[in-house]
This record gives structure tokens, sequence and C-alpha cells, in this order.
């Protein structure tokens, strides 16, 4: 009998922990992303490419912002993007113009120079990963499986002039 309460009192004690883990995590303040904050751009200038990335102060339980391709002098692709707090968490929400509909990544991990969302059922990217090395550097990365081999992409973004 004493091997039973034994294994019951553990499992108590791992329920415990996983709850203030998860307790701790939907603690997280989307405040804390304000290092996200304002207009990143990456230059390829072999491509002829320019991504620029533009993200509000979190205020309101919200963080708003866009993302630009450019190609060539003509906008290629774009997205709106929001990251968001309520009851549930943070989550990412980009809407990229070639989906009717946006994807919600939860957040999985966070400290103070790194965040990471995840959507395991998302086709491509499961994971997007935003860290910041340097004052004026952001690296954003996304990565996951697509058609059964795994894949990423790396964009190292330096702090630019809002205008």
């Amino acid at each position: 009998m004493k091997g039973v309460e034994n294994c019951v009192l553990a499992a108590t004690v791992l329920l415990m922990v996983a709850a203030a883990v998860s307790a701790q995590e939907s603690k997280a303040s989307i405040r804390a992303l304000g290092w996200m904050a304002g207009c990143w751009e990456m230059n390829n200038k072999e491509r002829g490419l320019s991504i620029t990335e533009m993200w509000m102060k979190p205020e309101g339980g919200m963080m708003i912002g866009a993302g630009r391709t450019v190609k060539g002098g003509k906008t290629v692709d774009f997205e709106f993007l929001r990251i968001v707090q309520d009851e549930t968490g943070i989550a990412y929400v980009p809407k990229p113009a070639a989906n009717k509909e946006e994807t919600i990544f939860k957040l999985i991990k966070s400290s103070a120079n790194e965040v990471i969302f995840e959507n395991p059922t998302h086709d491509f990217p499961q994971r997007i990963i935003y860290r910041q090395t340097k004052p004026d550097t952001l690296s954003a990365r996304i990565e996951g499986t697509a058609n059964g081999k795994v894949r990423g992409m790396d964009f190292p973004y330096t702090r630019a002039r809002c205008e």
C-alpha cells in the first residue's frame, strides 16, 4: 500500500508542477515583447529584394504589425500581423495576402530577448521565432515540415527608420 501512496503522491506533485508552469506561461505579458516594436528591414541587393516588418508597441493587450516584400521595385507579397494576449495566453496571428483566413500560433516559450510561437497543425511553417541579438538587430525564423522535409528560413533584420 505504501508504494501506491508514493505513486499517487508523485503523480500529484507532477500535476501541481505542470499546472504551475502552465500558469506561469499564461502570466507572460505582451508588454515584455516591447523589444520587437519598431521598423525592421532586410535587404538582399543581389536578388533585388527588400523585406520590411513594422511593429507597434504593445498596448491594450495587442501588438499590430505589417510586413512587405519588394522585389525589383514591385511589392510581391505582404501580410498583416498581430500578437494578442487574452485569458488563454499570447498568440501570433498572421494574415498573409495569399490566405483568406488568419492562422493562430500559440506562444510556447519566451525570454527577455526571444519568443517562440507554434501551431503544429499548420502546413508551413509550424514555428515562428523572433530573437533580438543586439539592440538594432532582430532575427526572425520560420521553420517546420513541408512535403515531408524539414525546412527553415531566416530573416536577419536591422532597425530601420519608420517613415
